[in-house]
């Protein structure tokens, strides 16, 4: 079958689209003859749901988030829910929304084509942050759930994230499935809620269910009768979102004072005003340093906009703020996670903790010396959320998982990410350090001394970032062509999670972990003084980056400091030629 010509995609939209402003933003590009951006917009599909999500800029276009993509998804989820979950009708689905445009919009008209058919459907009102929407799967027993966000993009941006009947974000085989059912249902059978506002079929829960997730978050409090009297100050940032209500609400469960919001980022808006970029990892946390400063408080808390991420910032006694990384979280909260188990009195080897293979070793080495279990897999929390229930189904508890991206589940009931119960976890270790005259900071620093950089190339075009990567597959001559040494150091390991191929695993070559649908590729390297490093470069699932993850070991500090400056440069300027291939440096 040929390709299509740009006017049979303009007029294909055209007949499927009944949105008016959509409909005019192609008709208007068609007039104008703008080929580029309609060849921009309809030439391709958002239907790939492989990352467990579509994302993407609102506007018109069969590649871009609209409401007719939302009805098609819905149609598509619906389809293949209803044929491969049992009772998927009765069980229904749950549906939420954040504050971003459209989002309210679009949740109504994933509601709609799920009542079209036949399904029971939990539209959760108001705007919810993301985690109640996994919770509520769970709690319910919902068949599957769906949460319109885009969590931390820029404004333009909107997203459609689906869970499966396991109250985890999908994975293969159902990832494909769903992106076939999708195809197989194009046409729109609904364009709106006006024929299902009285369908006994649309129910309302949700004050139910913030009130279990509330009660389930006080469960996860062990000092809260010590809560109330500390004399640790917070400021915490919303970002804009939905997440300040709700870090509120977990502060008052878990028996704390109030934290000081940010009163600039404290309430919803779409716009993300005080922002480019609404991330709390970047400089969208400068406003609440800034207000903490003011207040003279201790730690800054924040937020991602749809308040699943979690960072905190502490002040040191020179009154500058240590900013905490992913990597440093995920150590504080598993050390932590293992002093609450050793309480409990159950056996160690029954305890499980899960990160992805980007984030740091730390739990590794954590597990090998204490004795649990640890567990990695590919990046992203649909592929932690899945491990981790295979390893409860194996007999482990799964109390604690991370990813190095400021993503972590706290507690057995929610497997996902949750900003909110990272929020309370970290304030009330670092109440209850206070309390024996330590900090959060301190209490890192006992737990190992090792050295990261984490960071990222832009690059918009997609060509250049395959032959980017296809150039490091042919580094040299020799079969298996990756690069031999970087910053005077050896490579000694290298696994390609996309092409499958690890040099450690003779004689397949075969990784233990599943490939990659993007780029990814890992090297452990070694110096003759026993410094170590591991880097990982990988493509964003979700923006125009190629990541890399570096992580230094040895017994020198500034051995290793100088070897991770060595390395980033040889990456920078050899491995992907950054000035060659116009990347942008952040």
């Amino acid at each position: 079958m040929s390709e299509r010509t740009i006017e049979e995609l303009v007029t294909a939209w055209l007949s499927l689209d009944k949105e008016e402003v959509t409909r005019r933003e192609i008709q208007e590009l068609w007039n104008n003859s703008n080929i580029p951006e309609l060849e921009s917009r309809l030439r391709g599909h958002l239907h790939d749901i492989r990352t467990a999500r579509l994302r993407g800029r609102m506007e018109a276009g069969f590649s871009r988030m609209n409401s007719l993509i939302v009805i098609q998804a819905s149609q598509g989820l619906a389809a293949y829910a209803l044929h491969n979950v049992s009772e998927a009708q009765n069980r229904g689905v749950v549906v939420g929304h954040d504050h971003r445009h459209n989002s309210e919009h679009w949740a109504k008209l994933t509601a709609a084509a799920f009542l079209s058919f036949g399904f029971n459907v939990y539209l959760l009102d108001g705007l919810v942050h993301t985690p109640l929407v996994p919770f509520s799967v769970s709690k319910l027993g919902a068949a599957c759930g769906v949460m319109i966000t885009a969590s931390h993009n820029p404004k333009d941006d909107n997203g459609y994230k689906v869970y499966w009947e396991n109250a985890v974000q999908i994975i293969g085989p159902h990832d494909r499935g769903i992106a076939d059912a999708i195809k197989n249902n194009l046409k729109p059978r609904v364009w709106g809620m006006q024929e299902f506002t009285t369908s006994p079929l649309l129910h309302d829960v949700t004050e139910k269910l913030r009130i279990a997730y509330f009660s389930y978050l006080q469960g996860l409090s062990h000092s809260r009768d010590q809560n109330l009297s500390t004399s640790v100050k917070f400021v915490s940032t919303a970002m804009h979102g939905v997440g300040h209500v709700y870090a509120a609400r977990a502060f008052e469960v878990f028996g704390f004072p109030a934290f000081t919001p940010v009163e600039d980022q404290k309430d919803p808006d779409p716009d993300f005003p005080t922002v480019r970029f609404p991330n709390p990892e970047e400089k969208g946390r400068d406003l609440a340093l800034e207000a903490a400063d003011q207040v003279h408080a201790d730690y800054v808390l924040a937020q991602d906009p749809d308040a699943d991420r979690f960072t905190a910032a502490e002040r040191t006694p020179d009154g500058t703020w240590k900013i905490f990384t992913g990597d440093m979280l995920g150590a504080i909260f598993a050390a932590r996670t293992l002093e609450l188990y050793r309480t409990s009195g159950k056996a160690i080897n029954a305890l499980a903790m899960v990160a992805s293979t980007v984030s740091s070793k730390m739990l590794e080495a954590m597990a090998k010396t204490e004795g649990f279990k640890f567990a990695e897999c590919l990046t992203g929390f649909k592929y932690i959320g899945n491990t981790a229930l295979d390893l409860v189904n194996d007999g482990y508890e799964v109390p604690f998982a991370y990813e190095e991206a400021i993503g972590f589940m706290i507690g057995s009931n929610i497997r996902d990410k949750d900003g909110i119960a990272a929020t309370v976890f970290f304030a009330e270790l670092a109440a209850d350090l206070h309390r024996k005259d330590s900090t959060v900071a301190q209490y890192l620093s006992q737990l190992y001394s090792r050295h990261t950089c984490n960071s990222y190339f832009i690059c918009r075009s997609p060509s250049t970032i395959d032959r980017i990567f296809t150039r490091l597959r042919n580094y040299t001559p020799e079969h298996r062509k990756y690069p031999r040494e970087i910053g005077a150091m050896s490579i000694v390991w290298v696994r390609d999670l996309t092409n499958g191929y690890d040099s450690a695993n003779p004689p397949t070559y075969a990784p233990s972990l599943p490939l990659s649908s993007g780029h990814m590729i890992q090297f452990r390297a070694e110096s003759e003084s026993r410094t170590s490093i591991m880097l990982t470069l990988r493509t964003s699932g979700t923006e125009p980056k190629i990541k890399y993850y570096l992580e230094g070991h040895g017994h020198d500090p500034t051995d290793v400091q100088a070897t991770l400056a060595r390395v980033i440069d040889v990456l920078t300027n050899e491995w992907v030629e950054a000035a060659q291939n116009d990347l942008i440096l952040p």
